[in-house]
């Protein structure tokens, strides 16, 4: 298995945690990433929307909350990944 890139999310005012990309996609323009907390194994995975402007040197990422944003985005992970399933 390679390496999975990792990236680091710096909630504010809290501890900086570091997550492993699965996958990534671009849907209607805007970038997400798949990220899970275990390089290994089963893991809490999170859907991260970027929603840095254009042109800006560092990626501003946000965890998807909106049901019907998150439903229409794991389903296009789901496709991507065989084994990824979200429950």
């Amino acid at each position: 298995m390679a390496k999975l890139e990792k990236i680091t999310f710096n909630p504010d005012g809290e501890d900086p945690v570091e997550f492993y990309v699965l996958e990534q996609t671009r849907i209607g323009g805007i970038s997400y990433v798949l990220v899970t907390d275990f390089e290994e194994g089963d893991g809490e995975a999170l859907i991260l929307k970027d929603i840095s402007g254009d042109g800006e040197e560092e990626s501003v990422f946000t965890i998807v909350s909106d049901d019907e944003e998150l439903k229409a985005v794991a389903g296009v992970f789901e496709s991507m990944l065989d084994d990824v399933e979200f429950v």
